[in-house]
């Protein structure tokens, strides 16, 4: 299977997994073939992409780092925490074990796949984002926790952070966070307050550990001191607030928004080494570089001998590098083969885009 991006999705296409609604239930089962009124509601409901099983990706398994399942209920329960929370209700003692329930069971699928790249693609409903994103994040953060050895405490804590990160947004003007264009210096002061804001209510509402508490004030602050709300320079800022400000600016990059479109995962790459050192820590964006994958497996990509293939490999070490199932040369097909970008002495030959 592969992903496709809604853009390229074409009638005739065969769902690889089952499509999902926002309350959970099933939209389009595993196997059904794309008509054009299928595609006109793929469109209307903005999801990003979808799984497609195809003869050049048919051979390909995309692990994903927790189950699909897990994710749908910890989306659910994120939705409920934020929902309470905008009607000023505080949370319940059930709500807050459901939470803490869901998240022991990412860390132990985290724990049990983290040897596995990370290839974070996204079946996102875009009225959703809010709790695809805290839930995306959530996963990312716990793989670097565990790249950085946490005990299991931690990783139980830095979770919850990341999933509450967010929650200050509930008390910013849905206008504001939707509007589509530049915000004006007025509207960005007002998104600049949500961290306090989630933080302060948090505070009124349970009694959670000073590190859960200061991941979700400092998930803006970056490494120079030009975040917000506080300003605070690197030696300030809390471990789990440097790790969340990391992989939150790489889930936004990736995602659509109302002001902008999703950039592929290897220009956030970009993006995210050219900050190393100005808003993010050095040593975090170097584990987060060989934890997650710029070329996730199932991506089309073109290559500087002029070969084109679908990644279907990739490596820790080397996160630029992958192995690749060629398909064509100079835009012919040909009988697919594979090669190694590491290991077959093929230095000279780089990834050079996306087809």
């Amino acid at each position: 299977m592969r992903f496709v991006p809604a853009n390229c999705l074409r009638k005739g296409m065969k769902l690889a997994d089952n499509l999902y609604g926002k309350s959970g239930e099933i939209l389009l089962t595993k196997g059904t073939l794309l008509t054009k009124a299928y595609l006109i509601s793929i469109s209307r409901l903005k999801y990003n992409g979808l799984y497609i099983d195809d003869d050049s990706s048919k051979d390909i398994e995309i692990v994903n780092v927790i189950d699909e399942d897990l994710r749908r209920q910890t989306v659910n329960g994120i939705k409920n925490i934020f929902i309470a929370a905008s009607d000023s209700k505080s949370f319940a003692t059930k709500t807050l074990k459901n939470i803490e329930s869901l998240v022991e069971s990412i860390v132990d699928e985290v724990m049990k796949n983290q040897n596995v790249v990370v290839n974070m693609v996204d079946i996102k409903v875009f009225d959703d984002y809010t709790y695809y994103h805290s839930v995306n994040v959530a996963v990312l953060s716990i793989v670097m926790g565990v790249a950085l050895h946490f005990e299991r405490r931690e990783l139980h804590n830095l979770c919850l952070g990341a999933l509450l990160h967010d929650i200050g947004k509930v008390f910013v003007s849905k206008e504001i966070l939707n509007k589509e264009g530049d915000l004006t210096n007025e509207e960005f002061e007002e998104v600049k307050k949500h961290p306090r804001l989630g933080y302060d209510y948090m505070e009124q509402t349970l009694k959670l550990p000073n590190a859960v508490m200061t991941a979700i004030l400092d998930h803006h602050e970056k490494y120079d001191g030009t975040g917000y709300p506080d300003g605070r320079t690197s030696k300030k800022i809390s471990l789990f607030g440097k790790i969340i400000a990391l992989t939150d600016v790489y889930d936004a990059l990736t995602s659509d928004r109302p002001y902008k479109k999703a950039i592929l995962p290897s220009e956030a790459f970009e993006l995210i080494m050219g900050s190393s050192g100005v808003h993010f820590e050095p040593d975090l964006v170097n584990i987060f570089l060989r934890k997650i994958a710029p070329y996730p497996i199932g991506t089309i990509v073109k290559l500087s001998n002029d070969y084109s293939g679908i990644v279907v490999e990739n490596h820790e070490d080397f996160c630029l590098r992958p192995t690749i199932k060629v398909l064509q040369d100079k835009g012919k097909d040909v009988i697919p083969f594979k090669i190694d970008l590491v290991h077959e002495g093929l230095s000279n030959i780089t990834i050079v885009g996306i087809a």
